[in-house]
C-alpha cells in the first residue's frame, strides 16, 4: 500500500526532527527553565512524602476497623457466648446466678483494666510484671505504641486486650457453678485477676516479660492465649473446684443440662467470636490474620469431629452436648498455635485435642471425683496445655517468622528446642496458678465465705443469691 506524496514527506520530517532532538544536550533544551528545577525537585519530594502519609493513614484506618471489629467479637464471646454457654449447661434454678457472673466481670475487669490492669499488663519492661506507667490509662491516646501495635492507635490495642481480661476469669466459674457465693466470687475474681491474670499477661506478651517470644528469657510461643488465658483459668478452676468440694449430691445426684439449646447458641457465638479472639491476635488486617483464622476455623471442626467420633465408639451415638464441647476444645487447644500452623496442622491440633479433652472429661474426671461442674478444667485446662505443647512441635517460619527472617521456629522447621521453651511456659503457668489460686481462697474464704450454705444450694442461687428466676412458670 502506497502513501500520498504528501504524507510521505511529512512523516520523514517529524523523524528527522526527533532524532535532532534527542541529539541535542538535556541542559541545552531545558534553557532558561533550568533554574525551576530546584522548586520542582521540592514539590515533587513534597508530594512523595504525602503520598507515603496516606498510604500509611489508609493501612492505620485499616489496621483499625479490623481490631476494633475483633475486640467486640472478643467481648461477645463473654456475653452473650459463654454466658448462654454455661447457663445453659446447669441446672435451671442456677441459670441466672452463673450469667450474672459473666456479666459482672464484664463491668468490674473493665474498671480495673482502666485503673492499673492495662498498665501492669503492658506497662514497663520487667520480666514478672509491669510498671504503672499506664495507670489510669496514662498516655493512652490515638498515638500507636510501637512496642505492640505500630498501626492502631494505642488506645485500640488497650481495649482490644481488656477483652481478653474478661473472658478469662470468666472461665473459672464453670468449676464453682451452682455453689459459689456472688460475694465470694467478685472478692477471688479481682484479686485473681491482679495476681494471677496480670503477671501471666505480661511475662508473656509484654515487652521484656520472661516468657515473651521475642526477647524473653524463655521465648515461648503464645499467639493468642494458650498460657494466658486457658492454662490459667483451666488449673485455677480445678483449685476451686477441689477446694470448694462437691455440690450437694454430686455424683450421685443425676445434674443434667436444663437447656442444651441455650448452650448450642452459645457454642456458636464462642465459635464465631474466635475469629476476634485469634485472628485479631494479628493486630492487623494483614494475611497473619487470614491464616489465623483459617487456623481457627480448621481446628475447631476436626476437634468437633474427633470428639464426636471418640462419643460414638464408647456409647453408640454422637451427642449435641458432645459436638459444642469438642468444638470449644478445638478452639481452645488452636489458640496458641493459630499465629504460627497451617491448615493441616491446624487439622491435626484440633483433632488431638477433641479426643484428649474427651477422655479428660469422661475418664479422668470419673477417677479422680473431683466437681468440675461444667468442664472448665477438662477442656481449658487441658486443651490450654496440649495446645501450648503442639505449637511447639507444628510451628513453622513461612507462616510466622517471629525469630527472624530464616530462622526455624518449631519442630516441623527442626528447632525442636522449641518444644521444650513451650513446656517452661506450660509449668509456669500451672505453677502460677495453682499456687495464687489456693492463697487468694483462702484470703477470700476469710473475708467473704466461698460457699454457699447447703439450704441455699438446694433452693437455687438464682433465689438466693439474687432474688429473681430465671423462668416464670406461672401461667
Amino acid at each position: 500500500m502506497k502513501c500520498a506524496g504528501w504524507k510521505c514527506s511529512f512523516s520523514l520530517v517529524l523523524v528527522f526532527g526527533a532524532v535532532l532532538l534527542a541529539a541535542v544536550p538535556l541542559s541545552a533544551q531545558q534553557g532558561p527553565a533550568s533554574a525551576a528545577s530546584p522548586e520542582i525537585s521540592k514539590t515533587l519530594n513534597e508530594k512523595l512524602t504525602q503520598l507515603d502519609k496516606d498510604v500509611k493513614a489508609a493501612q492505620s484506618a485499616g489496621d483499625n476497623a479490623w481490631m476494633l471489629v475483633s475486640a467486640a467479637l472478643v467481648l461477645m464471646m463473654t456475653g452473650p457466648g459463654l454466658a448462654l454457654f454455661y447457663g445453659g449447661l446447669v441446672r435451671r434454678k442456677n441459670t441466672l446466678a452463673i450469667m450474672m457472673q459473666s456479666f459482672a466481670l464484664m463491668a468490674l475487669i473493665t474498671i480495673l483494666w482502666a485503673l492499673v490492669g492495662y498498665s501492669l499488663c503492658f506497662g514497663g519492661n520487667g520480666p514478672v510484671i509491669g510498671s504503672f506507667e499506664h495507670a489510669f490509662l496514662k498516655g493512652v491516646g490515638a498515638d500507636p505504641n510501637p512496642d505492640y501495635a505500630g498501626t492502631i492507635p494505642q488506645a485500640t490495642f488497650m481495649v482490644y486486650q481488656l477483652m481478653f481480661a474478661i473472658i478469662t476469669p470468666a472461665l473459672i466459674t464453670g468449676a464453682t457453678a451452682e455453689r459459689m457465693k456472688f460475694s465470694g466470687t467478685v472478692l477471688f475474681l479481682t484479686l485473681w485477676f491482679l495476681v494471677v491474670y496480670a503477671p501471666l499477661a505480661h511475662m508473656v506478651w509484654g515487652k521484656g516479660g520472661l516468657l515473651n517470644a521475642v526477647g524473653g528469657k524463655f521465648p515461648c510461643l503464645d499467639f493468642a492465649g494458650g498460657t494466658v488465658v486457658h492454662i490459667s483459668s483451666g488449673v485455677s478452676a480445678l483449685v476451686c473446684a477441689l477446694y470448694l468440694g462437691k455440690r450437694t449430691g454430686y455424683p450421685k445426684q443425676p445434674m443434667p443440662p436444663h437447656s442444651l439449646v441455650l448452650s448450642f447458641i452459645g457454642a456458636c457465638l464462642l465459635w464465631v467470636g474466635w475469629f476476634g479472639f485469634n485472628a485479631g491476635s494479628a493486630l492487623a488486617a494483614s494475611s497473619l490474620a487470614t491464616s489465623a483464622f483459617v487456623a481457627t476455623h480448621f481446628a475447631a471442626a476436626a476437634a468437633a469431629l474427633g470428639w464426636s467420633a471418640a462419643e460414638w465408639l464408647k456409647n453408640g451415638r454422637a451427642s449435641a452436648l458432645g459436638a459444642i464441647s469438642g468444638a470449644v476444645a478445638g478452639l481452645v487447644a488452636i489458640t496458641p498455635a493459630s499465629g504460627f500452623v497451617g491448615p493441616m496442622p491446624a487439622l491435626a491440633i484440633g483433632l488431638i485435642a477433641g479426643v484428649l479433652c474427651y477422655l479428660m472429661v469422661t475418664k479422668v474426671k470419673a477417677i479422680f471425683g473431683y466437681d468440675d461442674a461444667l468442664d472448665a478444667f477438662g477442656v481449658h485446662g487441658a486443651g490450654g496445655t496440649i495446645g501450648a505443647l503442639l505449637t511447639g512441635v507444628f510451628a513453622q517460619h513461612v507462616i510466622n517468622p517471629i525469630f527472624g527472617t530464616g530462622k526455624d521456629v518449631g519442630g516441623l522447621d527442626g528447632h525442636w528446642g522449641q518444644v521444650g521453651n513451650q513446656f517452661v511456659g506450660v509449668l509456669i503457668a500451672w505453677v502460677f496458678a495453682l499456687v495464687g489460686t489456693i492463697v487468694l481462697l483462702k484470703i477470700t474464704d476469710m473475708i467473704t465465705g466461698v460457699r454457699v450454705p447447703e439450704e441455699h444450694e438446694i433452693e437455687g442461687l438464682d433465689i438466693t443469691q439474687h432474688g429473681e428466676e430465671a423462668y416464670n412458670l406461672e401461667s
